[in-house]
């Protein structure tokens, strides 16, 4: 038996778990909250790296990783940390949704001519979050910084480079290097030319090695794996496999799968990832999910989304003919910045809390239906759906999701499967062998008998949107 360590650094905390190599049972686990804050209280968007090393130090305190032969490293992706010649950062890292970076993304687009181009580039349209897009707002804002950028590294790459001293190679992951903007799942390569349109000059980038890889040893003798995105490892921690998606219920959602190739999609609503296996991770994107419950939750005036979800189930599919287009915030699937939700199916007898309450719960699962019907376009296989979020707990969603998703649905148990994700691929790197950890601890539901319904329901949704939306949707 072997001891090993998976390091999650989100946005917001350091979170380590200690498996066993044999089983992946978690043996011990630490924490520490990243000590951050931007005006307001908001999440900031300017981190110094540094904050991420406190944090790790706090959360492994203690004696944690006590017997650990090997670490694995997850953090935030999209965090473009820019350093000089000499490895020092030359402005704080740029991290998230960044929306100072809508324009410079906007910009790049124009600048390859067109999402075509950059979908064929690299798999993926510069979106504000990437790190091609805030180089870009770099070069134009903050030019002397730009100037001074030599290196560029992710939130991963610079705490496994820290870890190992900052040894002169300096690596990164498939996973992690797909999100840049700047490399392609489909080639293996980076493309150092969307470096120079971006910063302006170009720039010495990570070594790409490969999943089972190491990135080194510490001076102690201790291993580290390549290291990967949060993403990535998560998936790696759920035990996804192919013929598994995954669907994420935040505000907004996302519809990601495990496939054998990269996908080229030239309309750009497919994003090409790389998983920390050596497969890929086609994603689709919306920009309504929960923010559709809570909306409908404060228009009936319920205190919270249980209450909403109970009250969605005192209706019955279909909800008596209410049909919610949730494009609250404009819409990504389809393509629809500018559009505005819409409600249809307005009759007496369906005007009341509990049919608006279940058209809400449909029309978000709906939406995600479609985008799991692009990827199953593509030639995508699903034969079961992940559900993750705290919304995935709502008795609504577990009684929807399988009709509507017109497959199984497994729900897991809470856990810290993206650090896990992490201690696996140490595994991995230390063994040399794959390891056949169980997989997420879950529940499982069927479509079952209500399939032909959940169709029906599915319908009458796409035909309300072609009506609002002619032509937009074409998966």
């Amino acid at each position: 038996m072997g001891i090993v360590a998976g390091l999650d650094s989100s946005p917001d905390f350091t979170r380590i778990v200690v498996c066993d190599t044999d089983t992946g049972a978690v043996l011990r686990q630490g924490y520490a909250p990243h000590p951050l804050e931007g005006p307001d209280g908001a999440r900031p968007t300017d981190v110094d790296p540094q904050a991420w090393l406190l944090s790790l130090g706090e959360a492994a305190g203690g004696g944690l990783l006590e017997g650990v032969q090997a670490i694995g490293v997850c953090a935030q992706e999209h965090a473009l940390v820019p350093l000089d010649a000499q490895g020092a950062t030359v402005r704080p890292a740029l991290v998230g949704n960044n929306p100072r970076a809508q324009v410079a993304a906007a910009d790049l687009i124009d600048g390859l001519g067109g999402r075509q181009a950059w979908a064929q580039a690299v798999g993926s349209v510069p979106q504000a979050a990437q790190p091609v897009a805030k180089l870009r707002w770099l070069a134009k804002h903050e030019p002397e910084a730009a100037l001074r950028t030599s290196l560029l590294m992710q939130a991963s790459d610079w705490l496994v480079w820290q870890l190992l001293g900052r040894p002169a190679r300096r690596t990164t992951d498939r996973g992690g290097a797909s999100g840049t903007g700047y490399w392609s799942a489909a080639t293996g390569a980076y493309r150092p030319d969307l470096v120079e349109l971006a910063l302006g000059h170009q720039a010495m980038l990570p070594e790409v090695i490969g999943p089972a890889d190491a990135a080194g040893t510490t001076p102690e003798g201790l291993l580290i794996s390549a290291g990967t995105g949060a993403t990535m490892a998560a998936a790696f921690g759920l035990g996804v496999m192919r013929g598994d998606a995954v669907v994420s219920l935040g505000a907004s959602g996302s519809v990601m799968a495990v496939h054998h190739e990269a996908l080229v999609d030239p309309s750009g609503t497919i994003t090409s990832l790389a998983d920390a296996t050596g497969m890929h991770l086609p994603v689709v994107h919306t920009s309504n999910a929960v923010r559709a419950l809570r909306g409908t939750a404060e228009m009936l005036g319920v205190p919270d989304l249980e209450t909403l979800s109970d009250l969605a189930l005192k209706s019955t599919p279909g909800a008596h003919g209410l049909v919610l287009l949730p494009y609250l915030e404009g819409e990504k699937t389809p393509n629809l910045p500018h559009a505005a939700g819409t409600l249809t199916g307005l009759r007496r007898e369906s005007m009341k809390p509990e049919h608006l309450a279940r058209a809400a719960f449909e029309g978000m699962l709906c939406g995600l239906g479609d985008a799991l019907d692009v990827l199953r376009a593509r030639g995508v296989e699903v034969r079961r759906v992940f559900l993750l979020g705290s919304a995935a707990d709502l008795p609504a969603v577990r009684a929807a999701a399988p009709m509507l998703f017109g497959t199984q649905v497994v729900v897991v148990q809470p856990a810290d499967y993206a650090a896990i994700g992490a201690a696996r691929q140490a595994t991995w790197a230390l063994t040399g062998q794959l390891p056949q950890w169980q997989g997420a601890v879950a529940q499982v539901f069927e479509p079952g008998e209500e399939l032909a319904v959940g169709q029906a329901v599915r319908q009458q949704y796409a035909t309300v949107r072609e009506q609002a939306h002619p032509g937009a949707f074409a998966p």
